[in-house]
């Protein structure tokens, strides 16, 4: 005994003392069905391509990308975001690759679907990025600006090919004032009541999204500073909620996650239905880079991101190590 009596009195320490006692008061854990795996489809490849900036991430074929659903599924995965990359002669000013019922992200949503069926949950990106030769979210206006409410009416296409597709849920990612609701009607008016909105409510101008671009071969020219939120806003982010949530949003994202934390957890305390947060590529090639170079332990590091975004209030969040982790984490059961 010390000279102190008994003290500490409290020693935490004791519930940290073996896996099996960590394992068991641990307040908050992964699961497999917490996980959405984005994807990249290319159109005209015969193999895959790989991303230089996102090492071990590709861009599909249709037939790897059936193959990458079905490994999701297997895995426990709970779903699938699926972004097309159309080849570069058939970008345009308006992004009419992204309306055409054979577009390249139509033709997967339909490849995945007739692969895995409602095993898993098929999401598709609804935005013109990918589309637009001038690499910008929306149509510009005679001034070089994306104009809102022209961007809207591509949207409710958009919105209507991907459910004719048979999507389960669109994610509208373009930042649009206005751009849940102009999707909820469209979809309603179509007989697609039951595809949902995943809405990217708090969607940041982040230095992050870099490798995301190679991903996608985007033709960006410019900056999305005027319809991305500042860096520099939080109260803005639930101003944006609101909006979303009155328009229609069935789910709503935080976008990105690693350093926006604090807005995540925000979103999550003010709200009552699921929230998503996605791991971008820079999130996720910075650790790669890291472990690459043996400054960090790349598994243990993974895993520790993704469960500090789920302390933070994520109900699911997209990460390019969903089908890695989800095997991880049935392998520990």
């Amino acid at each position: 005994m010390s000279a102190y009596g008994s003290f500490p009195g409290s020693r935490p320490r004791r519930l940290r003392t073996t896996p099996a006692m960590r394992r068991m008061v641990a307040e908050y854990r992964l699961h497999p069905s917490d996980l959405i795996l984005p994807a990249f489809v290319r159109e005209g490849i015969s193999e895959p391509l790989a991303i230089s900036a996102m090492p071990g991430v590709v861009q599909h074929t249709r037939d790897t990308l059936r193959k990458a659903a079905v490994e999701a599924v297997e895995a426990g995965v709970a779903g699938i975001m699926l972004f097309g990359v159309p080849a570069d002669e058939n970008k345009d000013a308006l992004g009419t690759a992204g309306t055409e019922p054979d577009g390249i992200l139509q033709v997967a949503i339909r490849d995945v679907k007739a692969e895995v069926g409602d095993d898993l949950v098929i999401m598709s990106d609804l935005c013109l990025d990918e589309y637009t030769d001038h690499g910008h979210c929306g149509v510009l206006d005679e001034h070089g600006r994306v104009d809102n409410d022209a961007t809207l009416e591509r949207y409710a296409e958009m919105a209507q090919v991907q459910a004719d597709a048979g999507v389960h849920v669109v994610g509208p990612s373009g930042m649009m004032d206005g751009q849940v609701g102009v999707i909820r009607d469209a979809l309603d008016e179509t007989g697609h009541e039951d595809v949902s909105i995943l809405a990217y409510t708090a969607k940041y101008s982040s230095a992050f999204y870099g490798p995301f671009r190679e991903a996608v071969a985007s033709s960006l020219q410019g900056d999305r500073k005027t319809y991305q939120q500042d860096p520099a806003n939080a109260r803005e982010s639930l101003r944006e909620l609101a909006l979303d949530l009155e328009e229609g949003a069935d789910m709503v994202m935080v976008k990105p996650a690693g350093p926006y934390l604090d807005i995540l957890h925000r979103v999550a305390e003010a709200v009552d239905v699921p929230v998503a947060a996605y791991q971008i590529s820079g999130e996720y090639a910075m650790v790669e880079a890291a472990a690459e170079k043996g400054w960090i332990e790349r598994d243990r590091a993974i895993m520790e991101t993704l469960l500090g975004i789920k302390r933070a209030g994520a109900d699911t969040i997209l990460t390019y190590w969903a089908t890695e982790v989800a095997g991880w984490l049935r392998a520990e059961r």
